[in-house]
C-alpha cells in the first residue's frame, strides 16, 4: 500500500514539475493564461446561469438519446433486410431448378415431333 502512494506522489510531484518547466517558454505561458481565462469565464457563466446550462445538457442528451434510437433502428431494418437477402439465393436457385426442368421438358417435347 505504501508503494502504491509513493508511486502516485511521485506521478503528482512530476506532472507538476513538468508543467513548471513547460511555464518557462512564454508562448505557452500565454497560452495557458489564455485556456485558464475561457475555463473560468465558462465556469463564472454557468454558476450565474445554472438553468440555461441544465436546459443545454438536457438538449444533447435528448439528441444523443434521438441518435441512439435512430441507429438502432437503422440496424434492426438493415439486419431484416440482410436476413430476407438470406432467403433469396435458396428462391432463385429453386426458380433456376424449375425453370431449368420446364425448358428441359420442352426441348424434349420439340424433339419427339
Amino acid at each position: 500500500m505504501a508503494s502504491s502512494r509513493k508511486f502516485w506522489l511521485g506521478m503528482i510531484v512530476g506532472a507538476l514539475a513538468g508543467g513548471a518547466i513547460s511555464l518557462l517558454d512564454r508562448e505557452t505561458r500565454q497560452a495557458v493564461k489564455g485556456d485558464f481565462k475561457k475555463a473560468s469565464g465558462t465556469v463564472t457563466y454557468i454558476a450565474k446561469h445554472p438553468n440555461e446550462f441544465i436546459e443545454e445538457v438536457q438538449d444533447t442528451v435528448n439528441k444523443v438519446r434521438s441518435t441512439v434510437e435512430q441507429v438502432t433502428e437503422d440496424v434492426a431494418f438493415i439486419t431484416e433486410k440482410v436476413e430476407e437477402i438470406k432467403d433469396v439465393p435458396p428462391q432463385v436457385a429453386e426458380i433456376v431448378q424449375e425453370s431449368k426442368e420446364a425448358f428441359s421438358h420442352l426441348t424434349t417435347e420439340k424433339a419427339r415431333v
